[in-house]
């Protein structure tokens, strides 16, 4: 019956924590989608400046769309590349969470049915 108590208490320990790595999980991923959206906007709008300079033969125009619009476009391309870089291995740590309690919980429970 001891043994019983430990296990639900060592079971319960472990289904909290991994609800609350999962919640984490989750914000993780909201997050992800809304700056995956925003790089998508963002390639867009680098993309299409970097069309209409190649287009253009005015270098007086080249050069002012390439200083309203095309560098910052570019720098906030590339943070927001780097952002989702860090989001992504943020997932794949709190991932490996989630694996290594589940590999414990199944260890537990092989464990308990064999005595």
């Amino acid at each position: 019956m001891e043994e019983t108590l430990v296990k639900s208490y060592l079971q319960k320990s472990l289904d909290e924590w991994k609800q609350d790595i999962l919640q984490v999980l989750e914000e993780i991923e909201t997050e992800y989608e809304e700056i995956a959206q925003e790089l998508k906007v963002y390639s867009y709008k680098y993309g299409i400046t970097k069309q209409v300079i190649q287009s253009t033969v005015n270098e007086e125009i080249i050069e002012k769309i390439r200083e309203m619009y095309h560098k910052p476009f570019e720098e906030n391309y590339n943070q927001l590349k780097e952002y989702i870089r860090d989001l992504e291995e943020k997932k794949r740590v709190f991932q490996m969470f989630i694996q290594k309690i589940d590999e414990v919980t199944r260890k537990e429970s092989a464990r308990s049915t064999t005595y």
